[in-house]
Formats: structure tokens, sequence, C-alpha cells
């Protein structure tokens, strides 16, 4: 079904290339703009297992379609002849477009293209892009939309929609995702802080308040702000989970006394950590798992997530959470000693600490940089992340973001340790949404040193899994960023000639041994 919904899209760009020749306006594309931003980021993984939502997003886009036809016939302009803008799924029922879903699945694609270094090179641009849509879609929440973006979003999708093997082609195009999805993590970084103020360096307390609550988890702070102003003097407590961690560093946010913590981990662990919640649960966005039968009827979905069965919330009204919240338990007791965690190392914060950090590497203080973070995941092997990160030089500065950061935060070999100068070790640096916070901390200190980022004393380590990541992967590729470790194993759509592309030009590697890998990054490789 998904499959389908991604055809869709694409047929649906090839129109927006047209409506915007023709002369569209930013107003005109409204409607085809959001509808592809929401569509495109319910097919990320963990975001929506509602088969009939999806549906209703085919159908919705084939009225999107109409009206586009109908501007570009308007206008005067020129209707796309490529047989995929001219599909036509309004009157197809959901077992119907189920099964044309089939017909446009990925083996049938890669068939018709007959390359598969050439169709991996399509994967690699259909993933990024998603992730860009998704972190686009966020930028929309806080009422940021960029028209120009949003033409380079449907130019990329018109291309992946031709089954021509274009190599050099594709490879463009997939780097040119990468540099919509830099543009895009710039105007979600401007849209947070403009919302809801700079974040700044804040403890956030790690366990439980007595009282009735509510857990958030996903990463669109506005529904967090919605659920925060209706809950205001009902005697209820809010918790945020994964992702929704580093809003108590944003003023705007933290400035609510009921904003009282933050409880479990990273999405994997859900089914454990929900259970053990006592009160109702929002998801904003991914990743949600099928719920277990013990909290099922006080799990909501909003926006894009859905999962049939669950509860859907319309226009941020939370109601129904609220008393929900007010009929369940809640903590019987608050937690002595509480625990707490700090987040906020936004690069708005890091920044200022730039010329302490520049002394301490000169001085020895600190031996090498380390970014470790990205996209986490339930596979055994991905503890090669925490036994990186509690295995470096205890004189090591480690930057950490997205949801495996959770791999760091919680060792206690890792907790509160500080450097030399004094500086705490290890710096959370927000959601995988905040990914632009360390672009703009190494650029800036590369700038201070006069150099690359190449050539400063930094490694980059990063946890892959879903399309968020890819989207800042290809980023940091079409930066010219290099020496990039990737696992814990590489994206099963990379053929290996597309691979050897990647390590000829940028010398991306997969991640191996964790001592063996500690040994070349200190060495610079």
């Amino acid at each position: 079904m998904q499959d389908a919904l991604v055809h869709t899209v694409k047929s649906i760009s090839l129109w927006c290339v047209a409506a915007r020749d023709a002369g569209a306006t930013a107003e005109e594309m409204y409607e085809a703009n959001w509808w592809t931003l929401r569509s495109t980021f319910s097919t990320l993984t963990n975001v929506n297992f509602d088969e009939d939502r999806i549906a209703e997003f085919i159908l919705e886009g084939q009225k999107v379609k109409k009206n586009l036809a109908d501007l570009v016939s308007e206008k005067g302009g020129m209707a796309p002849s490529d047989e995929v803008a001219n599909v036509d799924l309004s009157s197809k029922s959901t077992a119907e477009l189920e099964e044309y879903g089939y017909t446009v699945s990925v083996p049938n694609l890669q068939r018709t293209m007959g390359n598969d270094d050439c169709f991996s090179l399509v994967e690699v641009g259909t993933y990024a892009l998603k992730g860009a849509c998704a972190y686009a879609a966020h930028c929309h929440q806080l009422g940021y939309m960029d028209e120009e973006i949003m033409k380079e979003i449907h130019q990329a999708f018109a291309k992946l929609a031709s089954s021509e093997p274009d190599m050099s082609g594709l490879l463009g195009n997939a780097l040119k995702v990468g540099e919509i999805s830099g543009k895009v993590l710039k105007l979600l970084d401007e849209a947070h802080a403009n919302t809801f103020g700079a974040p700044e360096p804040t403890e956030v307390k790690v366990t439980a308040t007595k009282g009735k609550c509510i857990l958030v988890s996903g990463h669109d702070l506005v529904d967090l702000e919605a659920l925060l102003k209706q809950t205001e003097g009902k005697g209820i407590n809010v918790y945020t989970h994964g992702e929704m961690l580093p809003a108590h560093s944003y003023p705007g946010l933290k400035k609510y006394p009921h904003l009282v913590g933050n409880y479990g981990t990273a999405w994997q662990n859900q089914k454990f950590e929900f259970a053990g919640f006592p009160g109702p649960i929002i998801v904003t966005t991914n990743c949600i798992l099928e719920p277990r039968r013990m909290y099922r009827d006080r799990i909501y979905s909003i926006n894009e997530v859905g999962v049939s069965g669950v509860k859907h919330l319309q226009n941020r009204d939370f109601t129904e959470v609220i008393e929900k919240a007010q009929s369940c338990k809640g903590f019987p007791k608050t937690i002595e000693p509480a625990g707490y965690h700090t987040v906020g190392f936004n690069h708005r914060a890091v920044l200022p600490m730039a010329g302490d950090v520049i002394d301490a590497v000169q001085k020895g203080i600190i031996s090498r940089i380390f970014l470790i973070g990205g996209c986490d995941g339930s596979q055994f092997d991905r503890n090669y992340f925490t036994e990186l990160a509690e295995e470096l030089p205890d004189d090591t500065l480690i930057l950490t973001l997205g949801c495996a950061k959770n791999r760091l935060i919680h060792s206690e070999k890792l907790i509160n340790q500080t450097l030399g100068n004094g500086m705490p070790r290890v710096l959370d640096m927000g959601q995988c949404n905040d990914s632009y916070s360390a672009i703009v901390v190494a650029t800036e200190l590369a700038k201070a040193l006069d150099c690359t980022v190449n050539d400063l004393p930094l490694s980059l380590c990063l946890s892959h899994l879903e399309q968020k990541a890819a989207a800042v992967l290809l980023t940091l590729l079409q930066m010219g960023v290099k020496n990039i470790r990737l696992g814990p194993s590489l994206p099963a759509y990379i053929t290996p000639n597309v691979l050897n592309v990647l390590v000829e030009n940028y010398n991306i590697m997969p991640t191996g041994d964790v001592q063996s890998d500690i040994k070349l990054m200190m060495e610079g490789k």
C-alpha cells in the first residue's frame, strides 16, 4: 500500500513541476505542497500502519492532481506526458490500491529499470527524500514552509519517477537531496528557536513525580506545547519520551511547571516502557510499534501516525487524553533521590564554548572529538555505539544526538563525566531533527582553525536505520565530509558498485571491531 502512495507522490510531483513551469504561485501550490509532506512522512519507518489511512492519502492525492491539472490548463502550461503522471487511482477501493501497490513495488520497479546500480541510487534518493519531507513537515507544523525548497523536493521526486537508468543524473539527484535536506534542517532549527526560544543547557528529571500523568513521544514540539496549555491547572504532570527529551531545553516549553521530566529511553523499548507508564500516551511522529494489549486502550496517535484500532486525535484536541489521565492511577510516589540528565547543547550553546574547546585541543586536554549518534534500533550489534563511547580515551569529547544517543546517555560509565577543563564530556545536542547543530559546530570550528571539516580532530560514527538518517547522511556527503563510519551494517539498498563510488569519493566505511576502530579514529583515519 505504501508503495502505491510513494508512486502517487511521484505522479503528483510531475504535475507540480508542470504547474510551476506554467507560473503557479506559492499560494496556488500550497495544497500540493502540504499533501506531499504529509503523505511522504506517513511512509517512513514506524509511522503509519493503518492501510485505510494510507488509502485516504492516495485518494486525496487524486483530487490534488486534478486540481493541478486544471491549474496547468488554466495557465496554458504543458501537461506532463510521463506514464507515471497520468496514473488514475481515484476509483479504486482499499483492496484494489493494495493490489496496485504490488505492481509498483520495489522489486518490480527494479526489474523495470533493468540496472541494479541505477536503481540503488533511486532508493538512496527516495529514502533520503522521505527524510527531508519529514523534516519539512515538522517545519510546517511550526508555520514554516519554503516554496523554493518545495520546488526542489518535487523536482527530485520527478527525477525518481523515471525508469531511465541514468547513473550520473541519479547520483547528482541524490546529492541534490542532501542539499535540500541541509536547507530543511536549517529552516527547522530556526523554526524551533523562533517559536520556543533558543535551547539552553537544562537539567531534566528522569525519575517519577507523584501524580496523574501523560506521556508524549515523537518529535513535534508544537503538539507538546498544545498539550501543556490544555493541561494547565488540571493536576496532570506531562513527561516526554524518546526524541521529545530535548523539549526541556526550550524556554517556551520548560516554563510550564507541569512538564516534570522524561520517562524511558528510545523508541524500540516502548512496548515495555509504555506498559509500565501509569497514564495515557500520545505518539506525535515516528516511531510507533504495534501496541501491546495492556496499554492499547490508552495510546493515541496524531498527525501522520496511524495504527489500526488506535484512537487518532484531530486538531490537537487532547480532551479525551486528559480525561483518560484523570481516570488512570498515575505515579503513586515521587522517587528519591531524583535522577537528572542535561540537555540543550544546541549550536547556540556550544559555539560560545568553541574557544575553550579549541584551547583544550591545542593544550592536549581534548585528544579528539567524536560525533556518535543517529537512529537507534533493537539489533544486538547496535551495542557497538555504547561500547565505542565507553572505550574511548577519557580525554575525548563526545557529541551525541538522535535516538541513538540513548546508547550513551544512560551509560553508568559516562554519566556526569567531565574533561580536564571542567567541561561535560558528553554533550547532548538534541533530536535527529537537531542534526543541523552538529553541522554548524563542525563548520564553525573549521573556520576558527582555518581548515576544512575533514581536517578537524573530529570523527563521525553514525547509527543508521531509517529515512531521516539517510537524509542527514546525504547532507554530510553533499558538504564533502569524509571518513564517516556507518553501522551497525550498511543499508541493504546500496549495491557494491554504488558503495565503491561512496568509498572512492568520501571514504565512507562500515563500523567494525570497536578497539580497531578506536585506534584508527584516534589516528584520524
